[in-house]
């Protein structure tokens, strides 16, 4: 497979997650931010943490806009992350090589393409059907790029680009929710706390299924670190990047797959077997940094590897 083609499977892949993160984050909010009266201390302000460049100052104007905020979100080309410019580029990633994908996956990107083009009703109650129709898409997308892609190396380098990005994604969402308590684990915290953190997940569910203690802080942080069977945690996700890793590189024996395989293997072995009552509030920021940079390390290295980055 031409390196090019390589890069345009993994960055489709990787701009449609964090399409489906970026959406799953709004509808979140914006539905619990119509119970004012129970969510009076939820804003827009960890959203627009992750998914914009915006400084302190912009951030205290929008946190408390809803539409202003979702225009920024969705619609504000000026943002590199807004939903109008991801799916602006996973478009231009796929038309570059339709004969790699199939004809429904190409049929499903372009039409979120126009979709989100045509998408300018921001404001009151059709704010969230828009936001629905956009939610469904990515789901759809999703479905039949599983359905329909043939198992092979291009599957592969798509699946990279997918775990890699969610990674990334949950462990920017958990360092910011677990910013707004400044780190501390041992301040009780109802449940209500994580709600919106974990809804952005698509793990609340989950959660209430799952953990019965009370120990709420402890509960929504091992969940999105290293619950298993969330297929959104950390170490889920980088099992799977893992996985994938090793599909790319079975038949490859240069140096730099032995440089990968050691620093991903660092990784992987880091969350598998950090004893998780050891992260306390004067550990938890570092280890979720740290994680972060190590991914983002293996990524750049990886498309030095295949993708001939200089």
């Amino acid at each position: 497979m031409l390196s090019r083609t390589a890069d345009s499977m993994f960055w489709l892949n990787r701009y449609m997650e964090r399409s489906d993160g970026l959406l799953r984050g709004i509808k979140t909010h914006y539905i619990l931010l119509l119970d004012k009266g129970v969510n009076e201390n939820l804003s827009w302000r960890p959203i627009l943490q992750v998914f914009t460049a915006a400084h302190e100052d912009e951030i205290l104007l929008l946190e408390h806009n809803t539409e202003a905020a979702l225009h920024k979100l969705i619609s504000d080309t000026e943002n590199p992350n807004a939903l109008k410019v991801l799916i602006t580029r996973a478009r231009e990633n796929a038309r570059g090589m339709q004969d790699h994908i199939t004809k429904e996956v190409w049929e499903q990107v372009n039409q979120m393409y126009h979709l989100i083009n045509q998408s300018s009703l921001l404001k009151g109650f059709e704010a969230l059907k828009t936001i629905d129709s956009l939610t469904n898409e990515c789901i759809l997308y999703n479905g039949v790029a599983d359905t329909t892609m043939p198992r092979g190396m291009g599957w592969s380098f798509m699946s990279l680009g997918k775990y890699i990005e969610r990674c990334l994604l949950t462990i920017e969402m958990a360092n910011k929710y677990y910013s707004l308590i400044d780190y501390k684990l041992d301040e009780e915290k109802d449940i209500l706390q994580w709600r919106p953190m974990l809804l952005a997940l698509s793990g609340y569910e989950l959660h209430l299924k799952t953990y019965r203690s009370s120990e709420y802080n402890l509960n929504a942080l091992h969940q999105v670190l290293f619950n298993e069977n969330f297929t959104r945690s950390v170490l889920y996700t980088l099992k799977r990047v893992d996985k994938y890793f090793g599909e790319v590189t079975k038949d490859n024996n240069s140096e730099e797959k032995e440089a990968l395989t050691k620093c991903l293997g660092r990784l992987v072995s880091k969350l598998q077997y950090t004893d998780f009552e050891s992260i306390n509030q004067l550990t938890l920021q570092e280890f979720l940094s740290e994680t972060r940079k190590e991914l983002v390390e293996f990524s750049r290295m990886l498309a030095q590897c295949f993708f001939s980055y200089s």
